[in-house]
């Protein structure tokens, strides 16, 4: 078995775990290969005598490794999509912080985490992708997103109107500060903030959730995901902020985009005893109510 190690950073204090998952590894005879910018950060922490391969993009990765550990939050593993892509790939995420509703593996739990691989004792949930179908070549050949694709205005700019169109029926225009269209698994990150519902990751749909609206009736939508959104920016303004979770871009209004659902899904690992409902509770202390 193979494992590809992915990250972006590491703090000081999280060293000795790094360790103990390269340890871990090799104990258990896994192959590991470690994402090049990732191993010059941890090259410290590698023990003795531990070895392992490299890999730099989707295509050196692609066939090499059984499953890919995302090592920091739920923003590393949103960036793990453009490594993992349409392979199939599993992804355990191992927080080195607080709990998060992706990377939801404590540090402290890597040995046990290791072991269920292992052993086969997890659970594969399908996270649904968002795909840029026009304009295709806006961030190259990564046009997807687990999260969110956000039409957002200049900060220095005034606000936008955003025509909205579901499977060529006219939703909505948009007067604000932008929309946000998202996954189930985005339900719980920008969208939430902005007044969106959560959604559960096995729903099939997606919300377009509107940013500072300028029409108190206007309220988020929930749509079916077998569906093809089409979003036109219009207005005064000549450019808008265009972004797909980490990646962003500024566009010129003349440009429409076009979004539906990926053909493939990002497979999410979570051990046998986690469930999506206990991590909300977790995340947003509902059990704290002196009530309960």
């Amino acid at each position: 078995m193979n494992i590809a190690l992915f990250g972006k950073n590491l703090a000081p204090e999280n060293g000795e775990y790094m360790r103990q998952l390269f340890a871990e590894l090799s104990d258990k005879q896994i192959g590991i290969i470690v994402y090049q910018p990732f191993a010059d950060i941890v090259a410290a922490f590698v023990p003795e005598g531990v070895k392992y391969e490299l890999f730099h993009s989707y295509d050196d990765l692609h066939g090499r490794a059984d499953m890919m550990f995302s090592i920091g939050g739920d923003g590393t593993i949103l960036d793990t999509v453009p490594f993992v892509r349409d392979s199939g790939m599993p992804v355990v995420g191992i927080n080195m912080g607080r709990l998060g509703f992706l990377s939801s593996i404590s540090k402290n739990d890597i040995e046990e985490a290791v072991q269920s691989v292992l052993s086969g004792d997890y659970q594969v949930e399908q996270r649904t992708i968002l795909e840029l179908v026009e304009p295709h070549n806006v961030f190259g050949d990564v046009r997807y997103a687990l999260n969110e694709l956000n039409v957002i205005r200049n900060p220095e700019h005034s606000l936008l109107a955003i025509k909205v169109f579901v499977d060529d029926v006219y939703l909505n225009t948009y007067w604000g500060d932008g929309i946000l269209l998202a996954t189930p698994t985005g339900s719980t990150a920008y969208s939430l903030s902005a007044g969106g519902p959560i959604i559960a990751p096995n729903a099939k749909n997606f919300v377009i959730t509107p940013i500072a609206t300028h029409n108190l009736t206007v309220r988020p939508v929930v749509i079916p995901d077998d569906s093809t959104i089409r979003i036109q920016v219009e207005g005064r303004e000549k450019k808008f902020v265009f972004s797909m979770d980490s990646r962003s871009c500024t566009l010129d209004t003349s440009v429409q985009l076009e979004v539906r659902k990926a053909h493939f899904c990002l497979n999410l690992v979570r051990m046998r005893d986690e469930d999506f409902f206990g991590t909300i509770r977790n995340k947003l202390m509902w059990g704290k109510d002196n009530r309960n």
